[in-house]
């Protein structure tokens, strides 16, 4: 697609990786600010007319907010006022799939500082996307070819 691209573990402060590393899983207030962060990416992309592509497990429904509106998601859960930053045009792409085989990818995943045994925990945390967000569910069970043509297809379409 000629996008950015942006892998969000790139992003996560040294005191989030070194929690991953001892097999403790992040909280709210560990991920607060590095969404808050990303956002600022992603606002900065927008404002220069960038497409973007984020990596990003953005587990919760609250995270998905703030990727789309910053910090003020946190303090309401209310649309933009007038005068605001509007809120950014984000199709959040919810790769889904089973434990086993999601757990079989990260074995093979080498020099990353969450080790598998956290897989559960982001289970735990998980809040599929629902309506009225803006997102597609593309099944991990796919091929990679299937899977890229299923996101690129929906982004194309709008």
């Amino acid at each position: 697609l000629g996008w950015k691209f942006y892998d969000a573990d790139d992003y996560h402060p040294l005191e989030n990786k070194k929690k991953m590393a001892e097999g403790i899983p992040l909280n709210d207030e560990d991920r607060i600010p590095w969404l808050c962060a990303l956002h600022d990416i992603l606002r900065r992309e927008d404002a220069s007319r960038q497409d973007t592509i984020l990596a990003c497990s953005a587990l919760k429904k609250m995270y998905r907010r703030v990727l789309i509106s910053g910090a003020s998601a946190i303090e309401s859960n209310q649309p933009e006022q007038p005068g605001q930053n509007p809120a950014l045009k984000i199709l959040f792409v919810h790769l889904d799939g089973p434990m086993d085989i999601i757990a079989g990818r990260l074995e093979k995943r080498r020099g990353h500082f969450m080790p598998p045994e956290l897989l559960k925990s982001q289970f735990d945390t998980l809040e599929p996307p629902s309506a009225p967000e803006n997102f597609i569910t593309v099944s991990l069970e796919k091929s990679l070819p299937e899977t890229v043509l299923e996101i690129e297809s929906a982004i194309l379409r709008g």
